[in-house]
């Protein structure tokens, strides 16, 4: 500002001290300090307009196109998929929460060799009674057993071939027995959403842009050239993004290249977020370049997140070793189902409580990782309640509403003059939107879990430090509780997970 307005530090400084409105803030006063501006803050007035207001949001126009989850049709939802399905779905809650359009999108892997395979191994293996009871799990096993038996039969890599040539080529089996799988994966994928809580806007797959494809090869036409039979789009600094084998097939990257036009020319959007591993960095570097040669310069976004580690490392599915998101999820609530038995036999309500606290206990130790990092899956950290967990929260909220009913307060504000616990509670209240701002700006869902461990944190202290149910302040500090419970239920919305009001 100095250079700009080419006036001392110190002058601008106090102009603008003398200039700022403070009638409606948290702050009396503001002083200038040579270049710098002091403000003075008012604890109390701050404390009363935590109490008094609700939390005020950024609100942001535009529209955002969201891809997560995306699992594989035939194959169970594995524990590797939950990093995509609640990353996305938290910050699909959050750019609405900004005030922003979003598109939710499921984007299926429902196409490519491996259905050639499925077809293969169901002619040969399947039974119509195992797929009625169990379809994902029975479509799982046959995809394990056919490259079990690949490896002593090589005919059987070559026939998988030749089925998902028939499927493009549009067979009538083919097609009815693909159609089977996708359907009654859909099915067994609702089931798991359900328990997680996630919803999506669009449910569509690979296979939709299968005829579209052609039309993202046109739109290349004045930047793709043929290299050995070969239609590619050449990339400085990364291999060339490959459109057409020489043979004339079509690959994912095409599909994909088809599914982001179809998005820009049917939602108009400012960012289409891909929130997928890291492992596949290269192919967003090149469907967004790409994208850029088309016009779309800085619409494609990679938010991408490391893996889920376990003792013996990354999960396959083809040996049948995939740790299960089902799994899982059934676990953490038959664990948690055994601690309400220990603790609170009486609570009402049982199976609904273990389910928002199992559930929540897996979403939150996902969350609560830098999605940069990987994931080291451990049980005993996971359902902590007293550590840094989805529980710990959970529980923290609804020990706030207990202490609400036995005063038999709604949390109704009075003129609040109190302490040092207050203050700090009530600052880090007050600090709520920031950290949603801050959550979507970095795409990193973690920083509202901190924010909620850390509110917790504090609680507990003044909790603890404070007498509350039959003091001189008990109404301003109900409902300083009051305001903390709902900041806690709402953070959790955010990342979905439920708040229940007794554990």
């Amino acid at each position: 500002m100095a250079k700009s307005q080419k006036r001392s530090p110190a002058a601008i400084a106090q102009e603008l001290a003398g200039s700022l409105d403070l009638s409606d803030s948290s702050f009396v006063s503001a002083e200038a300090a040579g270049p710098y501006v002091n403000l003075r803050l008012d604890r109390n007035r701050l404390i009363n307009r935590v109490l008094s207001e609700e939390p005020v949001f950024e609100q942001r126009s535009g529209t955002v196109v969201v891809d997560y989850s995306a699992p594989n049709i035939a194959k169970p939802i594995g524990i590797g998929h939950l990093r995509s399905t609640v990353i996305g779905g938290a910050l699909v809650r959050i750019f609405r929460r900004l005030g922003m359009t979003v598109v939710g999108v499921n984007y299926l892997g429902d196409w490519g060799t491996q259905f050639g395979k499925l077809i293969v191994a169901w002619r040969k293996w399947g039974s119509e009674e195992e797929l009625a009871a169990a379809p994902i799990k029975h479509l799982h096993a046959l995809y394990v057993r056919f490259h079990k038996e690949a490896e002593d039969d090589e005919t059987l890599e070559q026939q998988g071939r030749d089925a998902f040539k028939q499927l493009e080529d549009g067979n009538a089996d083919c097609r009815t027995l693909w159609e089977r799988f996708r359907a009654a994966s859909l099915v067994e994928f609702e089931k798991t959403y359900r328990q997680l809580g996630v919803s999506f806007d669009v449910v569509t797959g690979e296979a939709a842009y299968q005829d579209k494809a052609q039309e993202a090869i046109a739109a290349c036409a004045g930047i793709a050239s043929e290299s050995d039979g070969a239609l590619v789009v050449e990339l400085d600094g990364m291999p060339p993004l490959l459109l057409r084998k020489s043979d004339g097939a079509t690959l994912y990257a095409t599909r994909d290249l088809a599914a982001a036009l179809d998005r820009i020319a049917t939602y108009h959007p400012d960012s289409l977020l891909y929130v997928v591993g890291q492992e596949q960095q290269l192919h967003f570097a090149q469907l967004f370049t790409v994208l850029g040669k088309l016009g779309f310069d800085g619409v494609g976004e990679h938010v991408s997140f490391g893996l889920y580690r376990f003792a013996d490392g990354k999960m396959s599915t083809r040996k049948g070793k995939s740790v299960l998101m089902e799994d899982v999820l059934d676990k953490a609530v038959a664990l948690v189902r055994e601690v309400i038995e220990q603790k609170n036999p009486s609570l009402a309500d049982k199976e609904t409580v273990a389910q928002q606290v199992g559930v929540g206990a897996v979403i939150f130790a996902d969350l609560s990782t830098d999605r940069a990092r990987d994931v080291v899956f451990d049980w005993d950290k996971v359902l902590d309640f007293s550590g840094e967990s989805g529980p710990y929260v959970q529980y923290t909220h609804a020990r706030i509403r207990s202490v609400l009913r036995k005063a038999g307060s709604d949390g109704a504000v009075g003129d609040a003059s109190l302490g040092e616990e207050e203050f700090r509670l009530a600052r880090l209240l007050a600090a709520f939107p920031s950290r949603v701002t801050e959550a979507a700006d970095a795409r990193k869902p973690h920083i509202i879990c901190r924010y909620l461990l850390d509110l917790c944190q504090q609680y507990n202290q003044f909790y603890q430090n404070v007498r509350i149910i039959g003091s001189e302040q008990e109404q301003p500090r109900l409902a300083l509780c009051a305001k903390t419970a709902d900041v806690l239920a709402q953070g959790l919305s955010l990342l979905g997970i439920a708040a229940p009001e007794e554990m």
